[in-house]
């Protein structure tokens, strides 16, 4: 007599790390010369990509800064606050996961 064989299938399914997306956010008092620069310094930008940034920033109340896995999105939020409270400026950045 012989035992049944069962054969076991296992399924890996990949699944890419989440996305999240660093947002510069509108103030009255933080001037465009100072976001620019933090764009260009922070987050890699180059001068025209920084402009649009920081226009769609004044027009809208609000721009991704870049989008980066968790800690990195951490990361540039943090040293952008640091960067902006040592120079005086009330500059919120947030981050928000990309759907």
């Amino acid at each position: 007599m012989s035992q049944a064989q069962h054969a076991t299938r296992t399924v890996t399914e990949i699944k890419y790390p989440d996305r999240f997306n660093v947002l510069i956010l509108n103030d009255d008092f933080t001037p465009m010369e100072f976001v620019i620069q933090l764009l260009v310094e922070v987050f890699n930008k180059t001068i025209e990509e920084a402009k649009d940034a920081t226009v769609k920033v004044h027009e809208e109340g609000k721009a991704i800064a870049g989008s980066y896995g968790l800690e990195i999105a951490e990361q540039k939020q943090h040293e952008s606050t640091i960067i902006a409270r040592h120079h005086g400026h009330p500059l919120k950045v947030i981050i928000e996961k990309v759907e």
